[in-house]
């Protein structure tokens, strides 16, 4: 069989909310969250905006996902993060026990898996996803904001 959708396409609806953010001058990180080949939610960093440190892409999307589905369990749904979660949304999404996270690029200083922080034994992971890409957009993001400072 055929999937109609593979994960490159999800991710790039990841790295067009991470766009977003980086419009609005956030962080460039994006989130989408699928069941059955269905985006349902969408988010991207809103920390700045929001004055709120948990205004993670992540919790964006989780809390969308949650009031699309109308409940807190986001079972038989997968997550597309353009980076690595943290430590914090780790732990949102194993208490949403998603039974996916696919990530683009690694975050090597804060990211739950250098961080050991464990998702929901149930939760599959897969990571470097359109990694160059997601990459990319945080190191253009971060050369403009030291060129503005």
């Amino acid at each position: 069989m055929i999937k109609p959708f593979d994960d490159t396409y999800f991710m790039r609806k990841a790295l067009q909310e991470a766009e977003i953010a980086f419009e609005k001058g956030e962080i460039p990180v994006g989130a989408v969250i699928v069941v059955d080949d269905r985006v349902i939610a969408r988010g991207h960093n809103l920390t700045e905006m929001l004055n709120d440190v948990t205004a993670h892409a992540e919790m964006q999307a989780i809390t969308a996902a949650a009031n699309f589905l109308g409940g807190k369990y986001l079972k038989n749904c997968t997550m597309y993060v353009t980076l690595e979660p943290c430590q914090m949304c780790a732990g949102a999404l194993y208490w949403s026990q998603i039974s996916k996270v696919v990530y683009g690029a690694r975050d090597l200083e804060r990211g739950f898996i250098t961080m050991k922080t464990q998702l929901h034994p149930k939760t599959k992971v897969e990571g470097g996803v359109l990694a160059e890409e997601a990459g990319e957009l945080l190191k253009r993001f971060f050369v403009t904001k030291r060129n503005l400072n």
